[in-house]
């Protein structure tokens, strides 16, 4: 979490990151081909936890996502 960037504004905005990278991982994982992220990050819960604090969930969800595919090939 700690390498992500910070996002404190628009729809991201107080959204579960690491939540976000989770999904990321598992549609990486199954090699989802469509992605709807507006409402990937609009269906993720509010989170202010600390290590996750203003950063972005949509970053999140991509590096999740890319690690979940590097995963799948394993």
């Amino acid at each position: 979490m700690q390498e992500l960037p910070d996002d404190q504004g628009g729809i991201g905005r107080h959204k579960c990151a690491a939540c976000a990278y989770e999904q990321g991982y598992q549609d990486g994982r199954n090699r989802i081909m469509t992605i709807d992220i507006a409402q990937v990050v609009g269906s993720l819960s509010e989170s202010q936890a600390q290590n996750q604090r203003h950063k972005s969930p949509h970053v999140a969800y991509m590096r999740g996502y890319y690690d979940g595919i590097l995963k799948s090939f394993s």
